[in-house]
């Protein structure tokens, strides 16, 4: 298995990379222990098959039969546990199909209040057999950055799904590129909604359950063909992405011990919320923060009534236009007061949303698994400041293993694209067993994309998504 061996198909074919990525671009505009499952055999469980070409998937509010299965259904089960699977056709940009194994799988997951709750994954098996070797697996948290469940992986990513450039779910299939090489590398991978069955967008604590679970559900399904616990699992994602990757580092020990997570790369990073939203208001990054403070109520209860009490009739009139919107959400209201929608002086520190914001924070524990934390330094969304406040409190711990790179040349957008080959490499380290010593290593660059270790990651992403657009078996050898 190597990253690397994915560029054996584009090497005739170096000619259009260059096209195919201007292309590529021009369409892109506090946690409570779970008891983990007793056993990790496979399940065979029955697999629905795909829709026929032209029939559209049905977005999860209009398909509660899989997202939404019967309380009884999941209650009866065990975090990770299937509930049900069905095979699905992924495209770009819900157009052309890609030549993978691809499936659902709705599976019991557990939220912050302990009661069981159904949720999905998107996972995907390269073709060919890796050699014989066990395959290691690639957990990949979009930033769905949104409060709708169609703007979740499960719908944006399937063939004839209606395309996230129209919807403004924009960030998932730009992103599809990173598990895409991944998957061509020879990587299991699993994209699940991590938002959960309500889109609580921001809501760290719940992601990091659903995520877990999601990789447990991988696990168990037989068609992935994975070692059961013993697999190499890799977590990654940025910015809200990295919300939930960093959540998972720091719960896995507590909520899922069994899973063998060997590293954790996350970037554009928001540790916490409150200084995300001082940082936000009256600044252009305002609109995506606000609907990050709705989502997180849509997980705390005791939140929502407070803004239900205290909010003014003019953000409460936003709550049903920004709940019902994928990233044009971010686009309402720039340059908002946040805190000034309220009727209370110092909303952010009154005791109900000082609980909450002390919840989904980071820093509750230390991750037990090797750590890539990257940052733009001049941020304008993610402020760096609480990146390396977190990173200096992990680092207290003689035990921590954290590798942080702050980058000067970017911003919240551009280190989106740019970190991309530095995380698949540094994890392919991880799945290789190259070990990592305890301490941390903290340093800046001027931009990660001067690293000439990446550059053929570049092209081996490109070869990928070419030889999926001619429809190449992504993942044979």
């Amino acid at each position: 298995m190597s990253v690397a061996g994915l560029g054996r198909g584009a090497r005739c074919v170096v000619a259009f990379v260059g096209m195919l990525v201007v292309c590529a671009l021009a369409l892109a505009g506090t946690t409570a222990s779970a008891a983990p499952p007793d056993d990790s055999v496979p399940q065979r469980v029955p697999v629905r098959p795909v829709l026929p070409f032209p029939i559209p998937p049905l977005p999860p509010e209009l398909d509660p039969g899989f997202y939404a299965p019967p309380a009884e259904v999941v209650v009866a089960k065990k975090p990770g546990d299937i509930i049900a699977a069905r095979e699905v056709h992924l495209a770009l940009y819900s157009i052309i199909p890609f030549n993978i194994d691809a499936w659902q799988l709705s599976f019991r997951s557990t939220n912050t209040r302990g009661e069981p709750i159904a949720a999905v994954t998107t996972v995907m098996k390269p073709r060919g057999d890796n050699g014989g070797q066990p395959r290691p697996l690639l957990s990949y948290q979009f930033p769905e950055d949104s409060n709708a469940n169609y703007c979740a992986p499960s719908y944006v990513l399937q063939q004839a799904s209606i395309p996230g450039n129209i919807t403004s779910q924009y960030d998932i299939p730009f992103e599809f590129v990173a598990p895409l090489t991944a998957l061509g590398a020879g990587w299991a991978v699993a994209m699940p909604d991590h938002e959960g069955p309500n889109s609580a967008f921001a809501a760290g604590p719940l992601a990091a359950r659903i995520t877990l679970d999601g990789i447990r559900a991988a696990e168990n399904f037989a068609p992935m063909g994975l070692p059961g616990r013993d697999t190499k699992v890799g977590v990654a994602g940025y910015s809200g992405g990295a919300i939930v990757s960093s959540h998972v580092a720091e719960v896995r020990a507590s909520y899922a011990p069994d899973l063998n997570i060997v590293g954790v790369a996350t970037g554009g990073n928001e540790p916490d919320l409150r200084k995300t939203i001082e940082l936000a208001t009256n600044n252009a990054g305002s609109g995506i923060v606000f609907s990050g403070l709705l989502g997180v109520a849509r997980e705390y209860p005791e939140l929502d009534g407070y803004i239900q009490q205290h909010m003014n009739p003019f953000g409460r009139a936003m709550i049903p236009v920004k709940n019902a919107l994928c990233l044009y959400s971010a686009g309402i209201f720039p340059f908002l007061n946040i805190p000034g929608l309220f009727d209370r002086p110092d909303p952010l520190h009154d005791p109900v949303p000082n609980e909450v914001f002390d919840a989904i924070r980071l820093g509750h524990s230390v991750p037990d698994m090797p750590v890539f934390i990257y940052q733009s330094n001049p941020d304008w969304l993610a402020p760096v400041g609480p990146v390396n406040a977190i990173v200096d409190e992990y680092c207290r711990n003689p035990n921590a293993r954290v590798h942080y790179v702050r980058d000067h040349f970017s911003e919240h957008i551009t280190l989106e694209l740019i970190g991309m080959p530095r995380v698949l490499l540094w994890l392919k380290d991880r799945f290789d067993g190259v070990p990592v010593g305890s301490g941390c290593d903290i340093h800046d660059e001027g931009s990660m994309a001067l690293d000439p270790a990446t550059w053929p990651v570049w092209l081996q992403g490109a070869g990928t998504l070419l030889a999926g657009v001619v429809q190449w078996p992504i993942g044979s050898r």
